[in-house]
C-alpha cells in the first residue's frame, strides 16, 4: 500500500465492509428473525465500541485503542451468539477455539506492552506513528478522518465481520459432527503455528537488544536487524499467513453446519485476507528501508505460503 493512497484505501474498504455482505445476503439464504437480531445487537455493540476507542484515541492521541480489542471483541461477539442460541454444540465449540485465540494473541499483546493499568495508554502500534508522519495525512483534520474511518470503524467493522460465520450456523440443522472436530483442531494448529512464530520473533528481538545493551558482538542475523530463521526462513510473515488461515477455517465451521460452500459471511475472512495483504506491503515497505539485507529476504523467501519445490 503506498503512503499516499492510505486515505483512499481506508474509505474503498470502508465502502466494501457494508457493500459486499449486504448484497451476499439478499443472494443467499434469508436471515431467520433470530439470525437479524443477533446481527443488529451485534452492529450496535461495534459501533459502540468505535465510537469510545475514536474518542479515547483523539484524546490521548494514543490510536492503538482498537489494537487493544482486536484479540478481545471477537471472543464476546461468539460468546453472545452463543448465548442466544442457547448454547448450541457446534456454537460452544467455535466458541472454544476462539477463546484459545483470544487468550493466545492477548498475551502476546500484553508483554509488548499493549495493555496498562490506564486503559488509554500503552505502547501504540509503530505504524499509526509512520503514518502520522505521512504528507498526505498531514493535519489534524485529515489524520482524524483516517482515525475514525480507518483505524476505529473499518477495523472494528472487520473484526465483527471476520467472527459473523457464528451467526450463519444460528440456522444450520445438521448435527455437529467429525468434521466440526476436525475443522477445530485445523484452527487450533494454525494457532499453535502463531504462537511458536511470536515467541521466535520475541526470542529474536529480546536476544539482539540484550546484546547491543551489553555491548557485545552481534551475529549474522542480528547484524540484519530482523528474524529470518525457524518459521521466519519459510515465510516471511507466518504470524500473518497463520491469522488469516485460522479465520478462513472459522468460515469453513459454517460451511460445514449448513453445506453452503458460498454464503453471506464470507466477506470477513476475504476482506481480513486484502487487509494482511496491505499490511505485508507498508510492514515490509518500512522493514526495506531500515534493513538493507531485507530486500535480499524479500527475493529469497515467500510472504505467505511456503515453497513446497
Amino acid at each position: 500500500m503506498k503512503n499516499q493512497n492510505v486515505l483512499t484505501t481506508a474509505i474503498l474498504l470502508s465502502i466494501a465492509l457494508i457493500v459486499i455482505p449486504v448484497f451476499a445476503i439478499f443472494y443467499d439464504v434469508p436471515l431467520i428473525d433470530l439470525q437479524k437480531q443477533v446481527l443488529k445487537n451485534l452492529v450496535y455493540a461495534m459501533l459502540a465500541v468505535v465510537l469510545v476507542c475514536y474518542i479515547v484515541g483523539e484524546l490521548t492521541k494514543n490510536y492503538s485503542q482498537t489494537d487493544k480489542l482486536w484479540s478481545i471483541m471477537p471472543f464476546f461477539y461468539v460468546l453472545y451468539v452463543a448465548y442466544a442460541s442457547g448454547w448450541q454444540p457446534r456454537l460452544v465449540l467455535m466458541l472454544f477455539v476462539v477463546g484459545i485465540w483470544s487468550a493466545r494473541l492477548t498475551y502476546n499483546f500484553g508483554r509488548r506492552g499493549g495493555y496498562s493499568w490506564k486503559f488509554w495508554s500503552g505502547e501504540e502500534d509503530y505504524r499509526w506513528t509512520v503514518l502520522r508522519q505521512d504528507p498526505f495525512l498531514q493535519g489534524k483534520i485529515r489524520f482524524s478522518i483516517f482515525h475514525l474511518l480507518f483505524i476505529c470503524l473499518y477495523q472494528q467493522a472487520l473484526i465483527l465481520a471476520f467472527t459473523l460465520p457464528a451467526v450463519v450456523v444460528l440456522n444450520a440443522t445438521k448435527a455437529i459432527g467429525f468434521v466440526d472436530y476436525i475443522l477445530a483442531a485445523l484452527l487450533i494448529g494454525f494457532v499453535i503455528i502463531e504462537l511458536i512464530a511470536d515467541q521466535q520473533q520475541w526470542n529474536f528481538q529480546t536476544q539482539k537488544h540484550k546484546k547491543i545493551k551489553a555491548g557485545k558482538p552481534l551475529n549474522e542475523e542480528q547484524q540484519n536487524g530482523f528474524i529470518s530463521s525457524g518459521l521466519w526462513s519459510k515465510v516471511r510473515h507466518p504470524n500473518y499467513a497463520s491469522e488469516q488461515s485460522i479465520w478462513i477455517v472459522f468460515y469453513l465451521m459454517s460451511v460445514a453446519a449448513t453445506g453452503r460452500w458460498l454464503n453471506w459471511s464470507m466477506a470477513g475472512c476475504v476482506l481480513l485476507v486484502l487487509l494482511f495483504q496491505g499490511s505485508a506491503n507498508f510492514s515490509e515497505g518500512i522493514s526495506s528501508t531500515k534493513y538493507p539485507e531485507y530486500l535480499n529476504y524479500i527475493k529469497r523467501v515467500p510472504r505467505f505460503l511456503p515453497k513446497f519445490w
